[in-house]
């Protein structure tokens, strides 16, 4: 079978499908931040999911090229349609929970995969010192994941932490097969508690950013952008704290 990427050149070997679920929600369509039409997102698929046979073996592709291109980094979170875009996160080559997903369903979607954005809070052990002192809490608010419809049966896929992370961290990375769903063991590799689901907030065809930046404004001490979160670098953080 003979793929064609969106918005791709002939010779490419993708297919774009149209697939619309009930309420007419179009999850293959583009958004203003799942920009699956973007050149950039297209070429971006064409490089790291050449020479797989189906649907499911591009998406495994997408998820590692997602998960491991572009470092974590929850320090630099711009709460704007443009900071949130998939091709700012393509050109940044960094990305948080929320940003990483988005960049990933834009990536499905490109291909004709339907795919769509979860979200929860969870009670999340891997973050700095740093952090901990401006959230004021261990809890992340509206983790994101990507959703994709393969083989008639939705999986999930959080591409967010990063393999050299999960090393310094001394975490379990996470795997995905496009069968199975990809979501973070509650232990780490040494048998400590990890991150714990506290609250699923569901599924959106779309960034619902307005509700992300109301609960961010209530939740959390950094959410006015005075916090010393936005000179700093959480690679450094992570890479002084883990040799301590």
């Amino acid at each position: 079978m003979k793929y064609t990427i969106a918005g791709g050149a002939g010779s490419a070997i993708y297919v774009r499908l149209s697939f619309t679920l009930m309420h007419n929600v179009d999850l293959t369509g583009a958004t203003q931040t799942i920009e699956s039409t973007h050149p950039a997102i297209v070429d971006f698929v064409r490089l790291h999911a050449a020479n797989a046979a189906t649907q499911r073996e591009l998406a495994v592709k997408l998820f590692y090229s997602v998960r491991d291109g572009f470092r974590y980094d929850p320090y630099q979170i711009d709460l704007t349609i443009a900071g949130m875009k998939a091709s700012t996160t393509l050109a940044a080559r960094r990305g948080w929970c929320v940003s990483k997903a988005i960049l990933l369903a834009a990536c499905c979607r490109s291909i004709g995969v339907p795919a769509r954005l979860g979200f929860a809070d969870v009670r999340n052990h891997l973050s700095t010192e740093r952090m901990r002192k401006r959230m004021r809490t261990d809890i992340f608010y509206w983790h994101g994941y990507t959703e994709m419809l393969l083989e008639g049966k939705w999986v999930k896929a959080t591409p967010a932490f990063n393999i050299e992370l999960c090393e310094k961290f001394r975490l379990l990375p996470l795997d995905f097969d496009g069968q199975n769903d990809s979501l973070y063991h509650p232990y780490d590799a040494e048998g400590n508690r990890h991150m714990e689901y506290v609250n699923h907030r569901g599924t959106y065809s779309d960034l619902p950013l307005e509700e992300i930046v109301k609960t961010f404004q209530e939740k959390y001490a950094f959410a006015d952008r005075s916090s010393d979160l936005t000179g700093a670098r959480f690679d450094e953080d992570v890479d002084r704290e883990s040799r301590e």
